[in-house]
């Protein structure tokens, strides 16, 4: 049987309860995708995350959210640059235009997974 110990706070005893460490792909490094999808849960399902934290599967969602996204960002650029094709002579002669044209993708991108993967 676990004995639980107490501290003293003004009046009131406390118990010293704590949570276990989640021990899924302690290795992988959360990128962008799972931090956004933490910071949603956090501010706007505050239920399903309390429950995920408790169960010890939060580290999980995020950690797959975040590879699901950037599988999906990959394959996603990968498909809009096959539909309309950059030429990579731009790149030299107009840097600007070449930057433009990829930042549009890039965020029109972003837009698809943060409507599929994040804030759902």
């Amino acid at each position: 049987m676990v004995e639980i110990t107490y501290y003293k706070e003004g009046d009131y005893f406390v118990p010293d309860l704590y949570l276990e460490k989640e021990e899924y792909e302690n290795d992988y490094i959360i990128g962008k995708y799972g931090h956004l999808r933490l910071e949603y849960l956090k501010s706007q399902k505050k239920a399903e995350y309390i429950i995920m934290f408790m169960n010890k599967t939060l580290r999980k969602h995020i950690v797959e959210t975040d590879k699901q996204a950037i599988s999906r960002f990959e394959l996603l650029m990968k498909q809009m640059l096959e539909k309309n094709p950059i030429d990579e002579n731009l790149k030299n002669t107009d840097p600007l235009k070449w930057t433009g044209l990829m930042n549009n993708y890039n965020h029109s991108v972003e837009e698809t997974i943060f409507k599929e993967l994040i804030y759902i």
